[in-house]
């Protein structure tokens, strides 16, 4: 994978408040890593919609992170409000990598069908939406790992997209 900046998301009430340890952003943070990343910001955030968005926002125009995975509040409770967050900051939605994850995590368990997650694009800047699981980041990262390089490159104009 070519040279790129992340940042990894972790959406938790209970790691917020100090209940719960992250796990899924470390485990994430060094998955990037071998995969090549220069550098990996962490932050943990409450499942609150405002602070999501503001923290993406964030990352995406003030630090320039070229992709930014989230973790956790993906699913059908109440406080899980990942997915609107996102959708609230990208400008364009780039639906495959949320779709293939959901596919393939279907062979595994079948509550990937409970999973909302999102993926797009704010300005030069991928976001996907991960579940909170460390089991299922590993999983899901490993799915999308392949097309990642290629999907970097396009946003940054540094390819052409030939996915037609």
């Amino acid at each position: 994978m070519g040279e790129f900046d992340a940042a990894v998301v972790t959406i938790s009430d209970t790691g917020w408040a100090g209940e719960r340890e992250d796990v899924s952003g470390p485990l994430l943070a060094d998955l990037l890593m071998e995969a090549g990343a220069r550098t990996v910001v962490c932050e943990l955030v409450p499942d609150e919609r405002e602070q999501i968005s503001g923290t993406l926002t964030r990352l995406c125009e003030e630090t320039k992170v070229d992709l930014i995975i989230t973790t956790g509040g993906t699913g059908l409770a109440p406080r899980d409000v990942t997915p609107e967050a996102t959708l609230a900051v990208i400008d364009r939605q780039a639906p495959g990598f949320v779709e293939l994850i959901r596919h393939r995590s279907a062979k595994i368990t079948p509550m990937a069908a409970l999973s909302r997650a999102v993926s797009g694009i704010r300005a030069r800047t991928l976001i996907i939406n991960f579940p909170g699981s460390p089991k299922a980041c590993r999983e899901a990262f490993a799915i999308i790992k392949p097309s990642l390089p290629h999907a970097l490159e396009i946003i940054k104009g540094e390819a052409q997209d030939n996915s037609h």
